[in-house]
């Protein structure tokens, strides 16, 4: 059975899905830029985790939304003298080519908070009807008082939180950490007509409505950065507990920051990296491993080495492919049947093990190249036709394990070779023709040129007895 750390309670629960199903709602991106590492870090471990579950047995409705009205797109659409929609629809677009680009699965649902406008209108005047949001000169605010459980998930004492408030020149609150539930529409920006005037809604009761709208109250899972614990998730909480009178969620989940130089990567810092920035130089699956090498819920300290590092890895297994897809047995072969079994079984054991802790993707990967080192040793050990046919399918078991709940080690060895090519296919080759050529009229130091030039090129020959292939590997400077 799975278990997940739960943010609320800080300890790890059993899975219990509340239907057939189980409802899962992670928080997306305000589209005004291009997604960076942080968010390619969030949205690698709720895939996995939403990969995780459906492994096990159980469907997932997956919603993750688009907030598309935001300060931050006014403000852009302002600065660049763009439409706000042109912005938004832009980088929604960026959003999902990004997304795609590092194997993240489409979720269920995508909705954008303008879809829901009127939906969200309705929320908020359940909340006043109820006695927890009132309006003031064309502003909605809930009142964090009418909530007593509030900070419950962030554990902070709203009389501390009242207390350390720096004074708020909105007079318009009754209290200082009261929250906006609905705008007042300033000159020049976006707004919709509203029971309280011309406005837009605050950022908080977006995913509310959008969560309740889709899934219903309560839901199985709500997710999202840490950052976010407070105050959104905790106003989350509040507004929409306060409406439904119930529990909003009964597993939160949060993942770690990605630290860059020690330094927790900000905008503000100016030390962030876009997910585009390091596919320049990265295969996407150098980066998705890599995102995988952390647990979800830990800081993770991004470096282009450990980038490196993660290529090496990702090498060490399609090396293990192309062995393996051109071994051939031999004719006296022992019988390795046993050791096979015993080696895939070891791994699925290990695997679901670190699956169903709290998604422990570091364990799984370990788990990963444990079976690689003892099917590579079996592979060395020249097997019979029987047991290589059975190593194959073993092998394709454990890696299609592996791409159904990670998302890597999808290839085979001739697509990522071919992928770190520097010359076209056909060009390469010419060379081996001409090397094999040069080696059949006894002119070895030509042939030993053409393999030297080739290996600067980040290309190694390969002679078998069924001829010349390769391998490449990335040359950096």
């Amino acid at each position: 059975m799975i278990h997940i750390y739960n943010t609320m309670t800080g300890r790890k629960e059993p899975l219990r899905p509340l239907k057939d199903k189980v409802h899962m709602y992670v928080c997306g991106v305000t589209v005004y830029d291009l997604c960076h590492i942080g968010h390619a870090r969030s949205a690698v471990a709720f895939d996995v985790a939403r990969r995780a579950i459906e492994w096990s047995g159980t469907p997932v409705v997956f919603v993750k939304n688009f907030t598309d009205i935001d300060d931050k797109i006014i403000r852009k659409a302002n600065e660049t003298g763009r439409d706000w929609k042109e912005i938004t629809k832009e980088f929604i677009q960026a959003h999902d080519d990004d997304m795609g680009a590092i194997g993240i699965l489409a979720p269920s649902f995508a909705p954008k908070a303008t879809d829901y406008i009127k939906e969200m209108i309705g929320f908020i005047e359940s909340l006043i009807t109820k006695g927890h949001a009132y309006a003031s000169n064309g502003d909605v605010y809930f009142k964090v008082d009418s909530f007593a459980p509030y900070g419950k998930l962030s554990k902070r004492n709203i009389d501390d939180l009242q207390a350390g408030a720096r004074v708020d020149i909105n007079e318009q609150k009754a209290n200082p950490l009261d929250f906006a539930l609905w705008k007042a529409a300033k000159p020049g920006e976006p707004s919709w007509p509203s029971p309280w005037g011309e406005g837009r809604p605050g950022w908080h009761i977006e995913c509310s409505v959008m969560s309740e709208s889709i899934l219903g109250t309560p839901i199985d899972i709500h997710g999202g950065g840490q950052d976010l614990v407070f105050p959104h998730h905790e106003n989350e909480i509040a507004q929409s507990e306060a409406k439904c009178g119930c529990e909003f969620a009964n597993v939160w989940m949060h993942n770690g920051f990605v630290n860059i130089n020690k330094e927790k990567m900000s905008k503000s810092l100016n030390n962030f990296l876009t997910i585009r920035d390091i596919l320049k130089d990265f295969d996407p699956e150098v980066l998705r491993f890599f995102l995988l090498t952390t647990q979800y819920r830990q800081p993770l300290e991004y470096a282009d080495t450990k980038l490196f590092e993660t290529e090496s890895s990702l090498e060490r297994i399609y090396t293990f492919k192309d062995e393996l897809e051109h071994a051939i047995s031999s004719k006296k072969g022992a019988d390795a049947a046993k050791d096979i079994d015993e080696a895939s079984a070891e791994f699925m054991k290990h695997f679901t093990e670190a699956m169903e802790d709290d998604f422990n993707t570091p364990a799984a990967l370990a788990a990963l190249f444990d079976v690689i080192r003892a099917f590579n040793k079996i592979l060395m050990g020249k097997v019979n036709a029987d047991s290589l046919e059975q190593l194959k399918a073993a092998s394709e078991k454990v890696f299609s394990t592996v791409n159904t709940v990670l998302g890597v080690g999808y290839r085979s060895s001739k697509e990522w070779f071919e992928a770190n090519l520097t010359m076209p296919e056909a060009e390469l080759q010419g060379f081996i023709a001409a090397r094999k050529q040069a080696r059949v009229d006894k002119d070895f130091a030509k042939a030993d040129q053409i393999r030297q030039e080739l290996a600067a090129k980040g290309i190694e020959l390969l002679d078998t007895p069924e001829g010349t292939r390769y391998r490449t590997r990335k040359i950096r400077s």
